[in-house]
This record gives structure tokens, C-alpha cells and sequence, in this order.
């Protein structure tokens, strides 16, 4: 039996990081061991995630396996979406104009502002009381 050639890329998001390894496939995403609709509870989420692809045009030629953790459902999209770009180049380097123009092999480098003392979150202040 001929060895299956695996891709594979790291992405990161806010609190999220996902390993994803690309086989040669029909285009399903594993997500944690569950098909990526069952994991991820928005549309949206999961036509984000599968951008890389499609800018590609390698739509339903690879298998997404992927192991996320850390963060929500937003972030690990994002992650995942990270991840899918970086197996990609490693797929074919000639894709590398292509996404970085779409911003797809940048990390978000967004992060949640720390909370300040003396104010109830990081910018959220308790109401002013002139008296």
C-alpha cells in the first residue's frame, strides 16, 4: 500500500490553536474528531474556515484533519482558517501570492485587552457619582 502523503500547518487565533493536517480527500473537515458541522455551531464559521480553498481552487480535493483547542468557536474557526493556508503552501508554494493578498497566512494578532485595576473590565469603569 502506497503511503498517503499528509500536509500539515499550524494556525493561531486570540486564545486558539490549531493543528491541521491536509490528506488527499473529498473535502471533509474533522474537527476533534467530529465532522466540522457538528462542531461548529454557525454557517458563517465554517464558509470563513474553508476560504482558504476556495481561493485555491482546490475545493473537495483534500481532507481537513484538525486538532483545536483554547478559546470559542470564533477563534478556533480562525485558527483552523489559519492552519488550512499554511498546509496549503506546503501542498504547493505557488499559492503563497494568492493568500497572502486575501491575508490568509497573517496572524489576527487582535488579542483581548487586559482588564486595568480599579475598573470593572478592561476599559468599563463603575458609573460616575457626583455626590
Amino acid at each position: 500500500m502506497a503511503d498517503v502523503v499528509a500536509y500539515s500547518g499550524t494556525g493561531r487565533r486570540k486564545n486558539s490553536v490549531a493543528r491541521v493536517r491536509l490528506v488527499p480527500g473529498t473535502g471533509k473537515i474533522t474537527m476533534n474528531g467530529k465532522d466540522a458541522h457538528d462542531y461548529l455551531p454557525f454557517e458563517n464559521l465554517i464558509l470563513d474556515m474553508t476560504q482558504p480553498f476556495g481561493l485555491t481552487e482546490t475545493v473537495g480535493q483534500y481532507d481537513a484533519l484538525v486538532n483545536v483547542n483554547g478559546g470559542g468557536f470564533t477563534g478556533q474557526a480562525g485558527a483552523t482558517r489559519h492552519g488550512i493556508a499554511r498546509a496549503l503552501l506546503a501542498v504547493d508554494p505557488d499559492f503563497r501570492a494568492a493568500l497572502k493578498k486575501a491575508g490568509m497566512l497573517t496572524r489576527d494578532p487582535r488579542m483581548k485587552e487586559r482588564k486595568k485595576p480599579g475598573l470593572k473590565k478592561a476599559r468599563k469603569a463603575s458609573q460616575f457619582s457626583k455626590r
